[in-house]
């Protein structure tokens, strides 16, 4: 599970005195812990690995979102912090979908659906989602979809 070689790579990280990956693994570990106890109250029950996947991935984007308007405004040594911290969480995230099986895949459902224009972008990417969500890249999904449906 996901969620044990977190808490694995804290305890190596702490040993080995690596202080920013450690505060890194900890800020996971929170994020995890504060969406658990969403899940308590809400009375979803979702698979763990599928749980913790979203939570990085949520992580990895704000990441690379923070990285981007760092650069722009000239910020380079947050922007270094960041990536650091990118590549922790990525560390632990499964590998993502390829385009050409993102494609692939938009292809098989675009054809189950019979989607034919963007009034059916929303079920193609629903479908998506549900099929492959923890592996899938949603933005980069969502631009093929626009442009296999246009």
């Amino acid at each position: 599970m996901i969620r044990d070689d977190i808490k694995a790579a804290t305890i190596t990280a702490m040993k080995a005195r690596e202080k920013d990956r450690t505060a890194t693994l900890r800020q996971i570990s929170a994020k995890i812990k504060d969406r658990d106890i969403e899940e308590r109250t809400s009375g979803k029950d979702i698979p763990d690995d599928e749980l913790v996947t979203s939570v990085l991935q949520k992580m990895a984007k704000q990441r690379r979102e923070s990285i981007e308007m760092y650069e722009a405004g000239g910020r380079e040594e947050l922007a270094a912090k960041e990536k650091d911290e990118l590549s922790v969480i990525e560390e632990f995230l499964p590998q993502m979908m390829s385009e050409e099986e993102t494609r692939a895949a938009i292809e098989a459902i675009k054809t189950e659906t019979g989607a034919s224009s963007m009034k059916d972008m929303g079920a193609v990417m629903g479908e998506l989602k549900k099929r492959h969500g923890a592996v899938l890249d949603g933005k980069l999904a969502s631009g093929m979809v626009k442009t296999a449906l246009s």
